[in-house]
Formats: structure tokens, C-alpha cells, sequence
């Protein structure tokens, strides 16, 4: 009889777990993003640091921005989630939202605001933005 070691069977095991979630994750999981931006105002610039199926990000107006999709989403019942950090003052909050009409949210695009405690539109320099569906 063979004896494994206890380190060759966590191996084992992990291989095992590897081949089970190769085979029930894709990219049509609804746990996987289907878009998503980490971008920020600096100086006059919408400067976008990095991101997935994002075509552009364009800013209307004092912290409101619209993200466009290289890919549509398939319809408008997509989740997104997002939030702003702030690179000044540690003192001063920094928050992600949209209001319920004044914001757009359609499968080519979705435009968010980033406010202040007070709830007075304010820009980012850095905004992440996650969309699911």
C-alpha cells in the first residue's frame, strides 16, 4: 500500500477544485463583471487608469459622468456598483451615486455622479465603477 503524503493529496485536492470551477465559471457567469472603469478628473481631463469593455468616459458636467460600453449590455436590468475616493483631504467624503431621472442608464451606457457630504456635485480623481449582469 501507498501512503500519500499530506502535502500531495492538498495538491490533489487543489488540482481537483481547479477543474471543478474551470468547468462551472465562464464569462457568462453572473459573478463575472461584464464591465468595469477606474478612471478620474485631473486638471481638465477625464483620465481613465484602467479598465474592461469600456469604450469611453466622458464627463458632462461638475462630477457627472457617462460610461460608455464597447459591448452593450444585453438590457437595462444590469447591477452596477461604484465608488469615488478621494485624493485630497482625508477629511472630505466622496461619494458614487445616481438620481433616479437625471441619470441614464441604458445597455449602450450608464452615467453616475460623484457628490460631497453635502450632496453638491464635486469631481473624482479617482472613480471605480463595476457593472454586472
Amino acid at each position: 500500500m501507498v501512503l500519500m503524503s499530506l502535502s500531495q493529496r492538498i495538491s490533489d485536492l487543489a488540482a481537483a477544485i481547479g477543474r471543478q470551477v474551470k468547468t462551472r465559471i465562464s464569462a457568462d457567469h453572473p459573478g463575472v463583471a461584464r464591465a468595469w472603469v477606474s478612471f478620474g478628473y485631473v486638471g481638465s481631463t477625464t483620465m481613465v487608469w484602467s479598465s474592461f469593455n469600456v469604450q469611453s468616459v466622458a464627463r458632462s458636467a461638475t462630477g457627472k459622468y457617462r460610461v460608455t460600453f464597447a459591448t452593450p449590455m444585453k438590457d437595462v436590468n444590469y447591477c452596477w456598483s461604484a465608488f469615488a475616493r478621494n485624493s485630497g483631504s482625508q477629511s472630505t467624503l466622496k461619494v458614487a451615486s445616481a438620481r433616479v431621472t437625471a441619470e441614464a442608464k441604458t445597455v449602450d451606457y450608464v452615467e453616475v455622479i460623484c457628490s460631497s457630504q453635502s450632496g453638491s456635485l464635486t469631481d473624482t480623481t479617482e472613480m471605480n465603477l463595476m457593472v454586472y449582469r
